[in-house]
C-alpha cells in the first residue's frame, strides 16, 4: 500500500490530448472574436479555459500539457500546431479549420462543437468575455500572476496538473479521485483504439 502511495505521489496526472476538442475550442474563440486573432491571445485564453475546466469539472478541455514560457503558461501541442508542427498526427485536422499568417490565426471553416460539452462551451464563453477584448500581452502579464507559472528565463518549465489542482484548492482526496478517473479514461481509450 505504501509503495502504491509513493508511486501515485511521484507520477503526475497526465490527460490525453483531444485534438478534436482542441480544434473546436480554438475555433469557438475565433468565432467569438469575429476576426483574425493574435495567436498569443488564443494560446492564453485556451490555457485559462483549461485551467477553469480543472477547477469546475475536474478535467481539461484540450487534454494538452502546459509549460511555463516567458509570456506565461502555454498549451504545448496547440502551440506546436499553430507553428505548423504535426503533433500526434493532429496537423491535418488543425489545418483544415485553422491557419496562421504572421502573428494571427484565422478560422478557415467551422468544425462544429460536437466534442465539447455545454459546460466547456460556457467556460470558453466566460473566458472570451473576460479576456477576448484585451491586448494579448496584457493577458500574458495576467497569467504571470498564476501560482503555477514559473519564470523560465528563456527556456520552458513543465506545469504539473497536480500542482494546478492544489492551487485551485483541491485536496489530496480530490486529486486522487481525479487521477483514478483520468487513468480509467486513458485505459478505455487504449482499448478502443486497439
Amino acid at each position: 500500500m505504501d509503495t502504491f502511495k509513493s508511486i501515485e505521489a511521484v507520477i503526475p496526472i497526465t490527460f490525453q490530448f483531444h485534438r478534436e476538442k482542441a480544434v473546436e475550442a480554438a475555433a469557438m474563440f475565433l468565432r467569438l472574436h469575429r476576426k483574425p486573432m493574435e495567436y498569443l491571445g488564443l494560446l492564453k485564453m485556451l490555457y485559462i479555459a483549461d485551467r477553469m475546466a480543472l477547477d469546475q469539472i475536474d478535467e481539461s478541455i484540450t487534454g494538452d500539457c502546459a509549460y511555463s514560457l516567458d509570456y506565461g503558461p502555454v498549451l504545448s501541442s496547440i502551440y506546436d500546431l499553430i507553428k505548423g508542427q504535426n503533433v500526434n498526427d493532429s496537423l491535418p485536422l488543425w489545418s483544415k479549420y485553422i491557419c496562421k499568417n504572421g502573428y494571427f490565426v484565422y478560422l478557415l471553416a467551422d468544425p462544429s462543437n460536437d466534442h465539447l460539452c455545454e459546460v466547456e462551451e460556457e467556460i470558453i464563453g466566460q473566458v472570451y468575455k473576460t479576456f477576448g477584448h484585451l491586448n494579448p500581452f496584457t493577458v500574458a502579464g495576467w497569467t504571470h500572476g498564476l501560482p503555477e507559472w514559473k519564470d523560465p528565463h528563456g527556456s520552458s518549465i513543465p506545469i504539473v496538473v497536480d500542482d494546478v489542482l492544489r492551487y485551485l484548492n483541491k485536496n489530496d482526496e480530490d486529486i486522487k479521485e481525479i487521477r483514478k478517473t483520468v487513468d480509467r479514461e486513458s485505459f478505455l481509450d487504449k482499448i478502443l483504439a486497439a
